[in-house]
């Protein structure tokens, strides 16, 4: 048996150190992709300040951008049926650098 691999269904213990609990407000998210990986720099707008730092940045395969979006849609869906659907303003000043897909486009 190989011993790199983990038996299926082996918890995982996570630790959530005291400034990573406290989170990083981003209201505008900039990704950015090689074949081999993808590139999530999270950072804010604030009115009046006319440059924005990058307070995280996330570097992962394409696999696991791809599993991060569907846990995504998936909470939204949980979301949504417990509080209602969540509006998204239509004009393109108020997206921040989240743009939504056209309605035309497949979200897989």
């Amino acid at each position: 048996m190989d011993s790199n691999k983990q038996p299926q269904g082996q918890q995982i213990n996570i630790e959530l150190g005291e400034k990573e609990a406290e989170g990083i407000y981003s209201n505008l998210a900039i990704i950015s992709h090689s074949p081999a990986e993808f590139v999530i720099d999270f950072t804010r707008i604030v009115p009046g300040v006319p440059k924005a730092k990058v307070h995280a940045r996330i570097i992962t395969t394409p696999q696991h951008a791809k599993m991060l979006m569907k846990a995504l849609k998936d909470n939204i869906e949980k979301y949504e049926a417990k509080f209602g659907e969540i509006n998204i303003d239509t004009s393109p000043s108020q997206h921040y650098g989240f743009v939504p897909p056209k309605s035309d486009e497949k979200v897989n």
